[in-house]
């Protein structure tokens, strides 16, 4: 992800929730004559092995860019000025002008709204323009290989090994990110396998360079984590102390990624009316029962609901996920 389309999300998932430190790692060739029996007996044929693993050298700015992302402080309106620029702003819109009727195709298809789909587009890859040209197998290789969280980076590793087994795309094509995210939708291995979407009926799931798969492939991965057709992402709430003590009280989520487990539980906008929860310019909030629950975000405060834990699903950060909303509501 050194690519500046994504660098600032995955710097700051780290930096909400650092990894534990981890011991030295053993001699990369030890650990790569390992790798490669566990293929072998995973059922990988010598061919596959050959192209994906055979000859890789760890790359240590990979491991000096997954080292230094707990080393970011940034505040949450610095973040989304940094992403929800003007140009951004113009470029989504021309973009939806653009992709008009390929995206009311999506709409009818997934039920997730257009502005969505292109702010996490936007986010992602700026448009389709900067997708990372760091080779995935030499990327997941060095993260596997080094021990902070090598579980998770093994695991995507045998996953694009899978890619390349069931044709999807060359192993030599396969780039992306420092940390082995790929293409226009910046997908890790795991979520390429299971939410990618031949969408322009090729026969192929080409999240490089065909804007149909990568948006369905968007669509598709937001309705999987649960995106609820007519309903929006939430709002921002002004935060008075009269709130913030009401806050302070209620029991977190406790489940989920890190950002989940730390918002609110869910009730409904008639009780955060009661409790004085407020538009931010002051007027009451839209009666209803739609659940929602609060995430303070330094100092602001904002009612999400389920679609919001759909954004959070594609990255577990508020700073990220609120960009997207926010990127959203300006593109509409």
């Amino acid at each position: 992800m050194k690519v500046i389309a994504v660098v600032f999300a995955a710097l700051l998932v780290s930096a909400q929730e650092p990894a534990a430190p981890a011991s030295p790692p053993e001699p990369f060739e030890t650990w790569l004559a390992t790798l490669m029996s566990e293929a072998r007996d995973r059922g990988f044929d010598e061919r596959v092995i050959n192209q994906t693993l055979s000859g890789l050298e760890p790359l240590p700015r990979v491991v000096q860019s997954d080292r230094n992302q707990a080393e970011l402080v940034m505040t949450l309106d610095r973040y989304v000025s940094s992403r929800v620029t003007p140009a951004t702003i113009r470029r989504g819109r021309e973009m939806a002008k653009t992709h008009a009727a390929l995206l009311r195709r999506l709409e009818t298809t997934y039920g997730v709204p257009r502005q969505y789909l292109l702010a996490v587009w936007g986010m992602e890859s700026r448009f389709g323009r900067l997708i990372g040209r760091t080779p995935v197998f030499q990327a997941l290789a060095t993260l596997a290989w080094e021990p902070r969280r090598s579980d998770f980076f093994r695991a995507q590793l045998f996953d694009a090994m899978r890619m390349v087994e069931r044709g999807d795309i060359d192993a030599s094509r396969m780039t992306g990110s420092w940390a082995g995210a790929m293409g226009q939708t910046q997908f890790m291995p795991s979520s390429y396998l299971q939410y990618a979407v031949d969408f322009d009926s090729d026969g192929h799931r080409d999240i490089w360079t065909s804007t149909p798969d990568a948006l369905a492939s968007i669509a598709n991965y937001l309705k999987g984590y649960g995106w609820e057709r007519g309903l929006t992402w939430g709002r921002e709430v002004r935060l008075t102390d009269k709130l913030r003590s009401a806050i302070a009280t209620m029991p977190t989520r406790g489940t989920g990624c890190y950002a989940l487990r730390t918002m609110t539980s869910r009730q409904s906008l008639d009780a955060w009316r009661r409790l004085g929860a407020t538009r931010v310019n002051g007027t009451a909030l839209p009666r209803g029962d739609v659940e929602a629950g609060m995430a303070v975000v330094g100092d602001r405060a904002f009612l999400t609901y389920q679609n919001y834990d759909a954004i959070l699903g594609y990255n577990c950060a508020h700073f990220y996920a609120l960009s997207v909303s926010m990127l959203a509501d300006e593109i509409r």
